[in-house]
């Protein structure tokens, strides 16, 4: 990637939310991957009220875990 180009969809929240947080965004996304029972909300729904996420950072979170898993 040249640094010309930018990072698009929700990766492009990985940055804040990293710095938000705290956590490396690979601690968010192993936490999600391991709710595979949930459906998408239900997820959006767990990050906001266990871990204290905004709305934007934890469905971002969520449909990268999903569209990586070809939910």
């Amino acid at each position: 990637m040249t640094t010309d180009e930018k990072t698009k969809g929700p990766a492009s929240y990985f940055p804040s939310i990293e710095k938000k947080y705290g956590q490396p965004i690979d601690y968010w996304l192993e936490l999600v991957g391991s709710r595979t029972s949930m459906k998408h909300m239900e997820i959006v729904s767990w990050l906001k009220s266990e871990h204290g996420l905004g709305h934007g950072h934890a469905n971002a979170i969520v449909a990268y875990v999903f569209a990586t898993q070809g939910k």
